[in-house]
């Protein structure tokens, strides 16, 4: 019964990031419009009251969304779709908040008071911090030149900006009550806002789910190398097919990054990953992974979990994108019920590390292994795409995918081309930034 009624989550729909940020813009404008004469609620100064109102309560959801509270996670289908979501809330925010600097929020019906009382000098100089705040921290997350070791430490200035902005409004000059509906929206968003910016950068350490862990067996191809630890002390739970954020003990590698675990629950509490070296800390950390070093390990996060529902299972990985179907090969406790077929895309060069015997794995589990070193648009892999979806039929097939953005426009224009529609399809969302 309780499998049943995770499966049944697991399936609900989500909150995507576009009803995400429609949600919070509307309840803004509507609160607005409650606390405002009839008279001026279609003027310039309302849309730019409105606008500014709404920059603020997305600013707030953002970070919200960044204190990695498991309930939201939840709410928005896991922490991939959650980090899209910040990004989405705080690129609508500087939008908003150009329309909100660009005409005057004033309007002759209106009897103006701020909340706090400043000088007028320093209520201006808050206005316009406030919006350079905001163009800061979208400009930083949206730069993805700007090296992760960099970007991570300049984007915690996005908290103490917060409050920057929350100065803002309670200087600001409106028509605008903490009794009144709008106040009563700031009020509650700029709180549960402040409330998870604080948590994220002073609790987060402490309170978050995570344990210590020393890498015990380290694999190494040059490209590639694959890492297997031990608790320390207690193990995290977790499913395979989730993530973690690992952070480890030496010199050059502390910087916590993102990986996909890449093995099933054990009852000895291990864990493993798989990491590709693709930039200067996966470099660097293929390089000196070495048994014997302590790591940081918070988790588990991500939804990207097997659902085996009676369709036919086609698995799809591209590169490292091959780590959450290792951990499934590991956690099939037998062959499944219902054919599953894996497409691993592969480039000659970047083998998989020898500590993974995919095609081993595979047999055991009875799962088909097809190879694909050619890319999506070799015959031999639409053919026999093509050929698995006429065979189950368009409706009873589930495409779990898990690689970079390319491959995966290519894959669902290989679905479209088959009738496959794109309920049928799963995966995560493959960059962070």
């Amino acid at each position: 019964m309780k499998s049943h009624w995770w499966a049944m989550l697991l399936r609900s729909p989500r909150l995507g990031p576009g009803p995400l940020v429609g949600l919070v813009v509307i309840l803004s404008f509507c609160a607005l419009w409650l606390s405002v004469p009839t008279s001026s609620r279609l003027s310039l100064g309302t849309l730019s009251l409105g606008s500014g109102i709404a920059a603020v309560a997305l600013m707030a959801t953002a970070a919200l969304l960044a204190a990695r509270w498991p309930w939201v996670e939840s709410f928005l289908g896991g922490l991939d779709r959650v980090y899209a979501a910040h990004k989405w809330l705080g690129i609508w925010a500087l939008v908003l908040a150009c329309v909100h600097f660009a005409f005057k929020s004033g309007h002759p019906d209106w009897q103006v008071l701020s909340i706090v009382e400043l000088p007028s000098a320093a209520t201006r100089l808050l206005r316009q911090l406030s919006f350079l705040a905001l163009m800061l921290i979208v400009l930083l997350a949206l730069n993805r030149n700007i090296p992760y070791r960099v970007w991570r430490w300049w984007h915690k200035l996005s908290g103490p900006l917060f409050l920057v902005v929350v100065a803002h409004w309670l200087s600001f000059r409106s028509p605008i009550t903490l009794d009144s509906p709008a106040g009563i929206w700031l009020a509650v968003v700029s709180a549960l806002g402040v409330l998870a910016a604080g948590y994220k950068l002073l609790l987060y350490p402490f309170l978050a789910r995570h344990a210590e862990y020393r890498l015990v067996e380290v694999s190494s191809n040059g490209s590639a190398v694959y890492l297997q630890l031990v608790p320390v002390a207690r193990a995290i739970p977790f499913a395979a097919g989730q993530f973690a954020f690992v952070s480890f003990k030496h010199e050059g590698l502390r910087e916590p990054h993102p990986y996909t675990i890449a093995s099933a629950a054990g009852a000895d509490g291990s864990i493993a990953f798989m990491v590709r070296s693709l930039g200067d800390y996966t470099a660097r950390l293929v390089q000196q992974a070495q048994p014997g070093l302590l790591a940081e390990v918070y988790a588990p996060f991500g939804r990207f979990q097997r659902q085996a529902d009676g369709r036919q299972e086609i698995w799809i990985a591209g590169g490292v994108g091959i780590t959450p179907f290792i951990a499934w090969l590991q956690d099939c406790p037998e062959p499944p019920s219902t054919p599953v077929t894996l497409f691993h895309f592969t480039t000659p060069g970047r083998e998989l590390p020898e500590g993974i015997d995919l095609a081993g794995l595979c047999a055991r589990r009875g799962v088909n292994l097809v190879e694909v070193t050619s890319g999506p648009a070799t015959p031999a892999f639409r053919e026999q795409f093509a050929q698995l979806v006429a065979q189950a039929g368009a409706d009873r097939v589930q495409i779990n995918f898990c690689g970079p953005p390319g491959l995966l426009e290519q894959v669902r224009g290989l679905m479209r081309a088959s009738g496959v529609g794109e309920h049928c399809l799963r995966h995560e969302l493959f960059q962070f930034r």
